[in-house]
């Protein structure tokens, strides 16, 4: 058996060991005896050499000519498709999730970098006429300077693009920490960058544990903008630490993600979309449909078939082409599932299908958990209330419409929603009345698109919005220019009465 593959950090344009000399391992999800690579366990002195690179790289970066920049991204995404599916078995090997979303996972990572390449040509201010004569009046974007961006582990390659891609193409440089589960693909990533032509020091890149790395890139006075994606409880404790400084600050954090289904809809349409909601990613998706609030007079149908098609999921190692839904990410995350299903019973919730962990030999060396259907269940339950970031749904029945609406809004996030029906009227009323970020209709809660913003409202985030031209406005500031040629002293308001 060939030794497993060593990796390093990235800074500076070289690829060298942490100075602690210390490694951790990178496993795989499905197959705990198969380790996928070992990677450096970095600490705050690594994160200090990797924040001075990235602070002198930016002086010249700055002044790269965005449309240059561009270039340099759109280079990097086609190496990216071209390694497609090489880049995708790598990930579902240490994340877990099936072929088809690791391919996905990488298509989303090459259509951000592809956007934001052309930005480079569209970072557009606005002119305008001034109130005095002889005075022109403009503004443009402005890079902010060294990001430190926190990226999660269930998708390892298309977040950490949502955050490198605009950073770099409004100017700044970055020094990125992935998830320890999932290094990897965020190594694929930044190595394609190199390959590319990434300036040194432009890129950097710094493995290991929160405290030992997290908290340093959040907590340096030369890192000026922080971007962070996971729970909740972190992303509060980014938000404090960032804030003596008044650092620019993006968190993208929990979802408690609703699906209402009416006695209108197109319930086969409704229910496949409620099984791809619920146990796509083996539901570790933080827009995951975890409560699902279905009217009265389709409740006992819905139920039983979405049971049905629950039970019927090919469970095991995302590899393996038949396979409908893949592991967990690890024994933590297992033990907090299996921790909310106790929850969920106690309350009295209906455990309809699934509770339990999968064992047997395809299923004794990985993360595996057994799709899991709760019915009955009071919308005040803590499973209908906290995320649990596992396969794990909830099912709520409703007398009407308003009440489906009540049920949605009724939890402290706010990131992803959907409806199903056939009512253009309530459809509309739905898109105004849901208190999320995204609105789906007739379709999932998961499913976002590159080109559109990304983010929520309430506990799920703090205003900011990744992807589209919306990441742009967070990752440069607005400067004002006013060039006066009248060739006189010209006093604003006090002129013009």
């Amino acid at each position: 058996m060939a030794p497993p593959k060593i990796h390093k950090n990235f800074i500076h344009g070289e690829w060298v060991e942490s100075v602690s000399g210390e490694a951790f391992e990178n496993l795989n999800p499905a197959n705990r005896q198969e380790l996928v690579g070992l990677f450096p366990r970095s600490t705050a002195e690594d994160v200090n050499r990797a924040v001075e690179s990235a602070r002198e790289a930016q002086r010249s970066w700055r002044l790269f000519p965005a449309p240059k920049r561009g270039e340099i991204l759109f280079r990097a995404a086609r190496l990216l498709l071209e390694r497609k599916e090489t880049l995708a078995e790598q990930m579902t090997s240490e994340m877990g999730k099936v072929l088809d979303e690791t391919r996905g996972d990488v298509q989303e990572a090459i259509d951000m970098t592809f956007y934001m390449a052309g930005e480079g040509r569209r970072q557009f201010g606005q002119t305008t006429p001034s109130e005095l004569a002889n005075k022109f009046a403009m503004t443009v974007r402005s890079p902010i300077g060294v990001c430190g961006l926190i990226t999660p582990w269930n998708f390892p390659m298309a977040i950490p693009s949502w955050k490198i891609m605009p950073a770099l193409i409004c100017g700044n440089t970055v020094v990125i920490k992935p998830a320890n589960d999932t290094p990897l693909s965020t190594y694929n990533l930044v190595s394609v960058l190199e390959e590319a032509g990434i300036p040194r020091g432009v890129v950097n890149l710094v493995t290991g544990y929160g405290r030992d790395v997290g908290v340093p890139i959040t907590a340096h006075p030369d890192v000026r903008v922080v971007s962070f994606t996971g729970s909740t409880e972190v992303g509060r404790e980014v938000s404090k630490a960032c804030a003596p400084d008044f650092k620019h600050v993006c968190l993208e954090m929990g979802g408690k993600n609703a699906m209402i289904v009416l006695d209108d809809a197109n319930l086969e349409l409704a229910i496949e979309g409620a099984v791809w909601g619920a146990f796509g990613t083996t539901g570790q998706r933080c827009t995951a449909t975890s409560r699902i609030a279905v009217h009265k007079d389709v409740y006992k149908q819905f139920t039983a078939i979405l049971v049905e098609r629950a039970r019927a999921l090919h469970v095991g190692n995302g590899l393996d082409r038949a396979v409908q839904m893949g592991p967990l990410i690890n024994e933590s995350q297992v033990q907090t599932v299996e921790r909310y299903v106790e929850i969920g019973k106690n309350e009295g919730a209906k455990l309809l299908t699934g509770g339990q962990r999968l064992t047997g030999i395809a299923y004794d060396c990985g993360f595996f958990y057994a799709p899991t259907v709760f019915g009955d269940c009071d919308p005040k339950m803590r499973i209908a209330q906290e995320e649990i970031f596992g396969p794990v749904v909830s099912l709520i029945p409703v007398d009407s419409f308003d009440q489906a609406l009540e049920v949605a809004n009724g939890v402290v996030y706010g990131l992803s929603s959907a409806i199903y029906t056939r009512d253009v009227n309530k459809a509309f009323r739905a898109m105004r009345d849901l208190e999320t970020g995204i609105v789906y209709v007739n379709a999932p809660t998961i499913g976002a698109e590159t080109h559109l913003p990304f983010g929520g409202v309430k506990q799920t985030g703090n205003g900011h919005r990744e992807a589209a031209v919306a990441a742009l406005d967070f990752y440069s500031e607005w400067k004002s220019l006013y060039i006066d040629y009248s060739d006189r002293l010209q006093r604003a308001q006090i002129d013009n009465q």
